[in-house]
């Protein structure tokens, strides 16, 4: 249930407490004007479609980034662990650095923090250990390591763009601006509509309405720009790309 309610938060409020306080400035001081609503509109519900149009490719994108991230460092270690002349120990240490390779992305993933160097040295540590056992690995077993370690480190590094770059700011602000000021243009022409003559609640229930649903869809926006934190409905779960996955 607290997922349903992920949506609403300090801007819901905001846009509630204005979408109340309007109308009754509005009855208070008669401003009733008839205008249309279309350029309000496409002020507003275009940039909101844009943007969660964007928010949803870049969830799309991340998912097929992750899948071949993990596809690419399982291969890595299948490849590993069939290499008979490899000793145990140091079998097991290559497994070791794969799952912390795999640990150091998830983790990045989940945080806010855009500092990348535990995920760049995990890396190397792979190759490290690869040139390490280059007798023991031999050079076509070893070209096909690295043609898949090269399939994690540019799916990795993807992962981290979609991290740390958003869709455009200036485009959300503007968005939510609007999302601000719409009760002030919205209220008068919705009061002339209903008339004065008709119960004041209809004006308050429409304007109140209206701004939920687009501050909602802002929200909704907003939680899946950034799918990796498993706060929203539709956020990615990361645990099913991890490599000690049941």
């Amino acid at each position: 249930m607290s997922r349903y309610l992920s949506i609403i938060n300090y801007r819901t409020l905001v846009c509630v407490l204005l979408s109340a306080l309007i109308p009754y400035v509005a009855y208070r001081f008669k401003v009733i004007y008839n205008i249309d609503l279309t350029l309000m509109s496409i002020a507003i519900i275009f940039p909101l479609v844009f943007t969660i149009r964007g928010a949803f490719r870049r969830r799309e994108k991340a998912l097929e980034h992750l899948s071949r991230f993990h596809a690419s460092l399982r291969t890595f270690e299948n490849i590993l662990i069939s290499t008979k002349s490899l000793k145990e120990e140091d079998l097991k240490t290559g497994v070791e650095k794969i799952n912390h390779a795999n640990s150091a992305v998830m983790n990045f993933l989940k945080s806010a923090d855009e500092n990348t160097q535990k995920v760049d040295d995990s890396m190397k540590d792979i190759v490290d250990f690869v040139m390490a056992n280059s007798e023991a690995i031999s050079g076509g077993t070893r070209q096909r390591l690295f043609r898949f370690l090269k399939d994690s480190i540019e799916s990795s590094n993807n992962l981290i763009g979609i991290h740390t770059h958003r869709t455009p700011i200036s485009l959300k602000a503007y968005c939510l601006i609007f999302i601000y000021i719409f009760p002030v243009v919205y209220t008068p022409t919705i009061i002339n509509k209903i008339g004065l003559d008709n119960p004041a609640w209809l004006t308050y229930f429409v304007v109140i309405l209206s701004e939920f649903i687009l501050i909602s869809l802002y929200n909704i926006q907003d939680h899946m720009e950034y799918p990796f934190d498993d706060n929203g409905l539709d956020d990615i779960k990361l645990s099913k790309f991890e490599m000690s996955r049941k």
